[in-house]
């Protein structure tokens, strides 16, 4: 009789004890910037509510999350993070903290709808900015180094009270970019420009920052968004 022979299946990815599996969700689409009327400012940062086609989004990301083991829910405390979460909170029955390191990066003199504006005419500032990839090429801007500082240790601290847990973490483009800069040890602007309403897995362990998925934006497809009609 042949003996059984023994299998080596393909390996497939676990939580590492004591780590923490933190989905970094970027808000849904913003209100649009304006000339003549700039966006409210709370502590420096820019924070305009969601526009109509944000709403939506907020609404398909938490169908998306709504399935998953998630233990807590944060928001940077603007305004777009906070409706964006909602949804999914509301899914959960949970109650969002708030995470003010989680903020979006601070773009000084461009704040108040500014930036979009200078970058849409391919300000020369602008141009520097993205050639040399720092923010503070904008007067009184944060700086690459201060940015990177405080993501760094909101992570840590969000790692730190959930360990072997699940977290949705409703944040912004330039600090997801920020951080999965950090996690690759890539350039500093290489991931920015996360899509409104993505999810980017970010894994923290002890010693390493593991980029499980960056920029998932399957639950926007139209495939997925078309909800059911009811039968009349």
């Amino acid at each position: 009789m042949t003996e059984p022979q023994t299998e080596y299946r393909q390996f497939r990815f676990t939580l590492p004890p004591g780590a923490t599996d933190i989905l970094l969700v970027r808000h849904g689409e913003s209100a649009p910037a304006r000339e003549n009327r700039s966006f409210p400012l709370v502590d420096g940062h820019s924070d305009p509510p969601l526009a109509v086609e944000g709403e939506r989004e907020a609404e398909v990301v938490g169908d998306r999350l709504a399935v998953e083991p998630i233990e807590a829910i944060y928001v940077s405390g603007l305004r777009r993070t906070v409706q964006t979460a909602a949804p999914l909170a509301k899914r959960l029955g949970l109650t969002p903290a708030v995470e003010p390191g989680m903020r979006e990066v601070r773009l000084g003199d461009w704040e108040g709808g500014l930036f979009r504006i200078r970058v849409s005419e391919n300000h020369e500032m602008a141009q520097r900015m993205w050639e040399i990839q720092r923010w503070d090429v904008i007067p009184n801007a944060e700086s690459t180094e201060d940015l990177a500082a405080r993501v760094r240790a909101s992570i840590k601290r969000i790692a730190a009270a959930h360990p072997d847990q699940r977290v949705a973490v409703f944040t912004h483009g330039g600090v997801i970019g920020q951080v999965v800069a950090m996690a690759t040890e890539s350039r500093p602007f290489a991931f920015v420009g996360a899509d409104n309403a993505s999810i980017t897995q970010l894994v923290v362990t002890e010693d390493r920052w593991l980029i499980r998925r960056f920029n998932d934006t399957a639950h926007l497809h139209p495939a997925f968004t078309v909800r059911p009609q009811p039968l009349t």
